[in-house]
Protein backbone atom coordinates (compact mmCIF):
# COMPACT_ATOMS: atom_id res chain seq x y z
CA UNK A 1 0.00 0.00 0.00
CA UNK A 2 2.88 2.36 0.75
CA UNK A 3 4.76 1.52 -2.44
CA UNK A 4 1.94 1.83 -4.96
CA UNK A 5 0.40 4.89 -3.30
CA UNK A 6 3.76 6.69 -3.41
CA UNK A 7 4.11 5.85 -7.10
CA UNK A 8 0.65 7.17 -7.95
CA UNK A 9 1.23 10.32 -5.93
CA UNK A 10 4.65 10.98 -7.46
CA UNK A 11 3.44 10.60 -11.06
CA UNK A 12 0.39 12.75 -10.37
CA UNK A 13 2.62 15.46 -8.88
CA UNK A 14 4.44 15.78 -12.20
CA UNK A 15 1.09 16.18 -13.98
CA UNK A 16 -0.11 18.93 -11.63
CA UNK A 17 3.15 20.89 -11.73
CA UNK A 18 3.48 20.85 -15.52
CA UNK A 19 -0.20 21.68 -16.01
CA UNK A 20 0.30 24.86 -13.99
CA UNK A 21 3.54 25.61 -15.86
CA UNK A 22 1.75 25.19 -19.23
CA UNK A 23 -0.74 27.84 -18.07
CA UNK A 24 2.07 30.22 -17.14
CA UNK A 25 1.51 29.87 -13.39
CA UNK A 26 4.44 29.91 -10.93
CA UNK A 27 4.43 26.41 -9.45
CA UNK A 28 6.45 27.38 -6.35
CA UNK A 29 4.01 30.12 -5.44
CA UNK A 30 0.93 27.96 -6.01
CA UNK A 31 2.02 24.49 -4.93
CA UNK A 32 -1.35 23.83 -3.27
CA UNK A 33 -3.09 24.22 -6.64
CA UNK A 34 -0.64 21.77 -8.19
CA UNK A 35 -1.51 19.29 -5.43
CA UNK A 36 -5.25 19.68 -6.03
CA UNK A 37 -4.80 19.19 -9.78
CA UNK A 38 -2.67 16.12 -9.10
CA UNK A 39 -5.33 14.64 -6.83
CA UNK A 40 -7.99 15.32 -9.48
CA UNK A 41 -5.88 13.50 -12.08
CA UNK A 42 -5.76 10.42 -9.83
CA UNK A 43 -9.55 10.45 -9.53
CA UNK A 44 -10.01 10.77 -13.31
CA UNK A 45 -7.55 7.92 -13.95
CA UNK A 46 -9.46 5.75 -11.47
CA UNK A 47 -12.76 6.42 -13.25
CA UNK A 48 -11.21 5.58 -16.63
CA UNK A 49 -9.88 2.27 -15.37
CA UNK A 50 -13.13 1.33 -13.68
CA UNK A 51 -14.92 1.85 -17.00
CA UNK A 52 -12.71 -0.79 -18.64
CA UNK A 53 -9.17 -2.07 -19.13
CA UNK A 54 -9.30 -1.47 -22.90
CA UNK A 55 -10.03 2.24 -22.45
CA UNK A 56 -7.21 2.61 -19.92
CA UNK A 57 -4.75 0.76 -22.15
CA UNK A 58 -5.74 2.87 -25.17
CA UNK A 59 -5.10 6.16 -23.34
CA UNK A 60 -1.79 4.86 -22.00
CA UNK A 61 -0.72 3.87 -25.53
CA UNK A 62 -1.53 7.29 -27.00
CA UNK A 63 0.31 9.13 -24.24
CA UNK A 64 3.36 6.87 -24.69
CA UNK A 65 3.57 7.78 -28.37
CA UNK A 66 3.31 11.48 -27.47
CA UNK A 67 5.96 11.11 -24.77
CA UNK A 68 8.55 9.37 -26.93
CA UNK A 69 7.92 11.70 -29.87
CA UNK A 70 8.25 14.85 -27.78
CA UNK A 71 11.42 13.73 -26.00
CA UNK A 72 13.00 12.75 -29.31
CA UNK A 73 12.06 16.18 -30.71
CA UNK A 74 13.49 17.91 -27.64
CA UNK A 75 16.79 16.04 -27.98
CA UNK A 76 17.01 16.83 -31.69
CA UNK A 77 16.21 20.52 -31.14
CA UNK A 78 18.76 20.80 -28.33
CA UNK A 79 21.64 19.56 -30.46
CA UNK A 80 20.58 21.41 -33.64
CA UNK A 81 19.68 24.81 -32.15
CA UNK A 82 21.31 24.59 -28.71
CA UNK A 83 24.58 26.23 -29.72
CA UNK A 84 22.90 29.62 -30.02
CA UNK A 85 21.39 29.13 -26.54
CA UNK A 86 24.75 28.46 -24.91
CA UNK A 87 24.77 24.71 -25.37
CA UNK A 88 28.15 23.02 -25.21
CA UNK A 89 29.58 19.53 -24.70
CA UNK A 90 31.67 20.99 -21.87
CA UNK A 91 28.53 20.74 -19.73
CA UNK A 92 28.96 16.94 -19.81
CA UNK A 93 31.87 17.17 -17.37
CA UNK A 94 31.80 17.81 -13.62
CA UNK A 95 34.26 20.70 -13.95
CA UNK A 96 36.86 18.86 -11.90
CA UNK A 97 34.50 18.22 -8.99
CA UNK A 98 34.80 14.70 -7.63
CA UNK A 99 31.69 12.52 -7.71
CA UNK A 100 30.93 11.24 -4.21
CA UNK A 101 29.86 7.55 -4.23
CA UNK A 102 27.26 8.07 -1.49
CA UNK A 103 25.56 10.93 -3.31
CA UNK A 104 25.77 9.00 -6.57
CA UNK A 105 23.87 6.17 -4.90
CA UNK A 106 21.18 8.55 -3.64
CA UNK A 107 20.83 10.03 -7.13
CA UNK A 108 20.26 6.53 -8.49
CA UNK A 109 17.07 6.33 -6.42
CA UNK A 110 15.37 8.91 -8.62
CA UNK A 111 16.94 7.56 -11.82
CA UNK A 112 15.70 4.03 -11.19
CA UNK A 113 12.12 5.25 -10.96
CA UNK A 114 12.32 6.24 -14.62
CA UNK A 115 12.87 2.56 -15.43
CA UNK A 116 10.45 1.06 -12.92
CA UNK A 117 7.67 0.43 -15.42
CA UNK A 118 9.50 -2.72 -16.54
CA UNK A 119 7.69 -4.64 -13.80
CA UNK A 120 4.24 -3.07 -13.99
CA UNK A 121 3.04 -4.98 -17.03
CA UNK A 122 3.37 -8.22 -15.08
CA UNK A 123 0.74 -6.99 -12.61
CA UNK A 124 -1.87 -7.24 -15.36
CA UNK A 125 -0.50 -10.49 -16.82
CA UNK A 126 -3.81 -12.25 -16.25
CA UNK A 127 -5.35 -9.95 -18.85
CA UNK A 128 -2.52 -10.15 -21.42
CA UNK A 129 -3.04 -12.23 -24.57
CA UNK A 130 -0.37 -14.92 -25.10
CA UNK A 131 1.62 -13.87 -21.99
CA UNK A 132 4.40 -16.39 -22.62
CA UNK A 133 5.31 -14.52 -25.79
CA UNK A 134 4.08 -10.98 -25.20
CA UNK A 135 5.26 -10.34 -21.63
CA UNK A 136 8.99 -10.90 -22.27
CA UNK A 137 8.79 -8.99 -25.56
CA UNK A 138 7.01 -6.05 -23.96
CA UNK A 139 9.44 -5.83 -21.05
CA UNK A 140 12.65 -6.23 -23.07
CA UNK A 141 11.73 -4.00 -26.05
CA UNK A 142 10.19 -1.27 -23.90
CA UNK A 143 13.17 -1.19 -21.51
CA UNK A 144 15.64 -0.87 -24.38
CA UNK A 145 13.61 1.96 -25.94
CA UNK A 146 13.36 3.66 -22.55
CA UNK A 147 17.13 3.52 -22.06
CA UNK A 148 17.61 5.13 -25.47
CA UNK A 149 15.14 7.99 -25.00
CA UNK A 150 16.08 8.60 -21.34
CA UNK A 151 19.80 8.92 -22.10
CA UNK A 152 19.15 11.12 -25.15
CA UNK A 153 16.88 13.43 -23.18
CA UNK A 154 19.38 13.80 -20.35
CA UNK A 155 22.20 14.52 -22.78
CA UNK A 156 19.99 17.23 -24.27
CA UNK A 157 19.31 18.75 -20.84
CA UNK A 158 23.02 18.73 -19.98
CA UNK A 159 23.97 20.20 -23.34
CA UNK A 160 21.79 23.25 -22.66
CA UNK A 161 21.91 23.52 -18.86
CA UNK A 162 25.12 23.07 -16.87
CA UNK A 163 24.98 20.81 -13.84
CA UNK A 164 25.31 23.83 -11.54
CA UNK A 165 21.93 25.17 -12.73
CA UNK A 166 19.99 21.93 -12.40
CA UNK A 167 19.56 21.81 -8.59
CA UNK A 168 17.60 25.08 -8.77
CA UNK A 169 15.33 23.76 -11.52
CA UNK A 170 12.25 21.77 -10.55
CA UNK A 171 11.10 21.38 -14.17
CA UNK A 172 14.28 20.71 -16.16
CA UNK A 173 12.52 19.88 -19.43
CA UNK A 174 10.61 23.17 -19.35
CA UNK A 175 13.74 25.17 -18.53
CA UNK A 176 15.59 23.49 -21.41
CA UNK A 177 12.86 24.40 -23.88
CA UNK A 178 12.73 27.93 -22.43
CA UNK A 179 16.41 28.38 -23.23
CA UNK A 180 15.81 27.12 -26.76
CA UNK A 181 12.48 28.66 -27.78
CA UNK A 182 11.30 30.93 -24.96
CA UNK A 183 7.74 30.80 -23.64
CA UNK A 184 6.43 28.92 -26.69
CA UNK A 185 8.88 26.10 -26.01
CA UNK A 186 7.90 26.02 -22.35
CA UNK A 187 4.20 25.77 -23.20
CA UNK A 188 4.81 22.98 -25.71
CA UNK A 189 7.00 20.74 -23.56
CA UNK A 190 4.87 21.38 -20.47
CA UNK A 191 1.81 20.22 -22.36
CA UNK A 192 3.58 17.11 -23.62
CA UNK A 193 5.03 16.21 -20.22
CA UNK A 194 1.60 16.75 -18.70
CA UNK A 195 0.04 14.33 -21.21
CA UNK A 196 2.89 11.89 -20.65
CA UNK A 197 2.50 12.05 -16.87
CA UNK A 198 -1.22 11.42 -17.10
CA UNK A 199 -0.57 8.44 -19.38
CA UNK A 200 1.92 7.04 -16.88
CA UNK A 201 -0.54 7.69 -14.06
CA UNK A 202 -3.25 5.92 -16.01
CA UNK A 203 -0.95 2.97 -16.69
CA UNK A 204 -0.02 2.74 -13.03
CA UNK A 205 -3.69 2.90 -12.08
CA UNK A 206 -4.30 0.03 -14.48
CA UNK A 207 -1.52 -2.08 -12.94
CA UNK A 208 -1.36 -1.25 -9.22
CA UNK A 209 -4.89 -2.24 -8.16
CA UNK A 210 -4.33 -5.69 -9.68
CA UNK A 211 -1.86 -6.34 -6.84
CA UNK A 212 -4.50 -5.53 -4.21
CA UNK A 213 -7.03 -7.63 -6.13
CA UNK A 214 -4.71 -10.66 -6.40
CA UNK A 215 -3.76 -10.45 -2.72
CA UNK A 216 -7.43 -10.33 -1.71
CA UNK A 217 -8.18 -13.36 -3.89
CA UNK A 218 -5.36 -15.25 -2.14
CA UNK A 219 -6.81 -14.18 1.25
CA UNK A 220 -3.76 -12.06 2.00
CA UNK A 221 -5.86 -8.89 2.01
CA UNK A 222 -9.41 -7.95 2.96
CA UNK A 223 -11.88 -9.97 0.91
CA UNK A 224 -13.97 -6.99 -0.26
CA UNK A 225 -10.99 -5.77 -2.29
CA UNK A 226 -11.43 -8.74 -4.65
CA UNK A 227 -14.87 -7.62 -5.84
CA UNK A 228 -15.38 -7.20 -9.60
CA UNK A 229 -17.75 -4.60 -11.04
CA UNK A 230 -20.85 -6.42 -12.36
CA UNK A 231 -21.03 -4.35 -15.53
CA UNK A 232 -17.49 -3.25 -16.39
CA UNK A 233 -15.76 -6.43 -15.12
CA UNK A 234 -12.96 -4.44 -13.50
CA UNK A 235 -11.64 -4.64 -9.89
CA UNK A 236 -13.39 -1.39 -8.97
CA UNK A 237 -12.92 -1.64 -5.20
CA UNK A 238 -9.16 -2.18 -5.59
CA UNK A 239 -9.00 0.75 -8.02
CA UNK A 240 -10.88 3.02 -5.61
CA UNK A 241 -8.55 1.99 -2.77
CA UNK A 242 -5.47 2.76 -4.89
CA UNK A 243 -6.95 6.14 -5.85
CA UNK A 244 -7.74 7.04 -2.23
CA UNK A 245 -4.21 6.17 -1.10
CA UNK A 246 -2.68 8.10 -4.02
CA UNK A 247 -4.74 11.21 -3.23
CA UNK A 248 -3.70 11.03 0.43
CA UNK A 249 -0.04 10.79 -0.56
CA UNK A 250 -0.07 13.62 -3.09
CA UNK A 251 -1.77 16.00 -0.63
CA UNK A 252 0.63 15.31 2.24
CA UNK A 253 4.08 14.70 0.73
CA UNK A 254 6.42 16.36 -1.77
CA UNK A 255 7.45 14.86 -5.10
CA UNK A 256 10.97 14.13 -3.81
CA UNK A 257 9.60 12.39 -0.71
CA UNK A 258 7.25 10.28 -2.81
CA UNK A 259 9.90 9.16 -5.30
CA UNK A 260 12.44 8.31 -2.60
CA UNK A 261 9.81 6.39 -0.62
CA UNK A 262 8.70 4.42 -3.65
CA UNK A 263 12.13 3.35 -4.86
CA UNK A 264 13.52 2.61 -1.39
CA UNK A 265 10.58 0.39 -0.53
CA UNK A 266 10.26 -1.24 -3.96
CA UNK A 267 13.79 -2.38 -4.70
CA UNK A 268 14.25 -4.68 -1.68
CA UNK A 269 11.23 -6.61 -2.96
CA UNK A 270 12.64 -6.72 -6.47
CA UNK A 271 15.82 -8.20 -4.97
CA UNK A 272 13.84 -10.77 -2.97
CA UNK A 273 11.80 -11.72 -6.04
CA UNK A 274 14.93 -12.28 -8.11
CA UNK A 275 16.59 -14.17 -5.24
CA UNK A 276 13.58 -16.52 -5.28
CA UNK A 277 14.90 -17.87 -8.60
CA UNK A 278 17.81 -19.54 -6.79
CA UNK A 279 15.60 -20.95 -4.04
CA UNK A 280 12.88 -22.26 -6.35
CA UNK A 281 15.37 -23.96 -8.67
CA UNK A 282 16.73 -25.79 -5.65
CA UNK A 283 13.49 -26.57 -3.79
CA UNK A 284 11.06 -26.93 -6.73
CA UNK A 285 13.03 -28.32 -9.68
CA UNK A 286 9.83 -29.89 -11.03
CA UNK A 287 8.04 -26.56 -11.59
CA UNK A 288 7.04 -25.74 -15.16
CA UNK A 289 9.16 -22.77 -16.27
CA UNK A 290 7.80 -21.04 -19.39
CA UNK A 291 10.27 -18.16 -18.91
CA UNK A 292 14.02 -18.67 -18.85
CA UNK A 293 16.41 -16.45 -16.90
CA UNK A 294 19.00 -15.15 -19.36
CA UNK A 295 22.54 -15.30 -17.98
CA UNK A 296 21.64 -17.41 -14.94
CA UNK A 297 23.20 -17.46 -12.33
CA UNK A 298 25.33 -14.33 -12.99
CA UNK A 299 22.68 -11.85 -14.18
CA UNK A 300 20.35 -12.33 -11.17
CA UNK A 301 23.35 -11.98 -8.83
CA UNK A 302 24.33 -8.65 -10.44
CA UNK A 303 20.76 -7.40 -10.07
CA UNK A 304 20.62 -8.38 -6.38
CA UNK A 305 24.02 -6.77 -5.70
CA UNK A 306 22.80 -3.50 -7.26
CA UNK A 307 19.65 -3.50 -5.14
CA UNK A 308 21.63 -4.20 -1.95
CA UNK A 309 24.03 -1.36 -2.76
CA UNK A 310 21.12 1.03 -3.27
CA UNK A 311 19.49 0.24 0.08
CA UNK A 312 22.68 0.05 2.16
CA UNK A 313 23.95 3.32 0.68
CA UNK A 314 20.61 5.01 1.52
CA UNK A 315 20.93 3.91 5.16
CA UNK A 316 24.46 5.34 5.30
CA UNK A 317 23.86 8.59 3.39
CA UNK A 318 20.34 9.36 4.66
CA UNK A 319 19.82 7.27 7.82
CA UNK A 320 16.83 9.08 9.35
CA UNK A 321 14.58 9.18 6.30
CA UNK A 322 15.51 5.64 5.26
CA UNK A 323 14.81 4.30 8.76
CA UNK A 324 11.39 5.98 8.83
CA UNK A 325 10.50 4.57 5.41
CA UNK A 326 11.46 1.03 6.37
CA UNK A 327 9.77 1.42 9.76
CA UNK A 328 6.46 2.13 8.02
CA UNK A 329 7.08 -0.73 5.61
CA UNK A 330 7.78 -3.22 8.40
CA UNK A 331 4.49 -2.27 10.05
CA UNK A 332 2.99 -4.66 7.52
CA UNK A 333 4.49 -7.63 9.40
CA UNK A 334 2.28 -7.41 12.51
CA UNK A 335 -0.71 -6.56 10.31
CA UNK A 336 -0.14 -9.79 8.39
CA UNK A 337 0.09 -11.90 11.55
CA UNK A 338 -2.96 -10.26 13.13
CA UNK A 339 -5.32 -10.38 10.16
CA UNK A 340 -4.17 -12.66 7.35
CA UNK A 341 -1.79 -15.42 8.46
CA UNK A 342 -4.61 -17.77 9.38
CA UNK A 343 -6.67 -17.09 6.24
CA UNK A 344 -4.03 -17.22 3.50
CA UNK A 345 -4.31 -20.16 1.13
CA UNK A 346 -1.75 -22.87 2.01
CA UNK A 347 -0.27 -22.87 -1.50
CA UNK A 348 0.53 -19.17 -1.18
CA UNK A 349 2.64 -19.70 1.94
CA UNK A 350 4.96 -22.28 0.41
Amino acid sequence: MLIRASALGGIASVFGSYLLRSLGVDVDAHQHWADYLSASAIVVAAVINILGVQLGAFITGLSTIAKFGALALLALAAFVFGGAAGGTVQHFTTGGTAVQPALFGLALISVLWAYDGFADISFASGEVKEPQRNLPLAIIIATLLLILIYVLANLAYLYILPVSRMPASKLVAADTMSALFGNAGVAFISLVVMISAFGSLNGSMLASPRIFFAMAEDRLFFGAIAKVHPRFRTPHVAILLAAALGVAMVLTRTFEQLTDTFVLTMWPFYALSVAAIYRLRRTRPDLRRPYRTIGYPVVPAVFIAGAVYLVVNAFIASPLQTTVVFGVLLAGVPVYYLFFRGTARPSDRQ
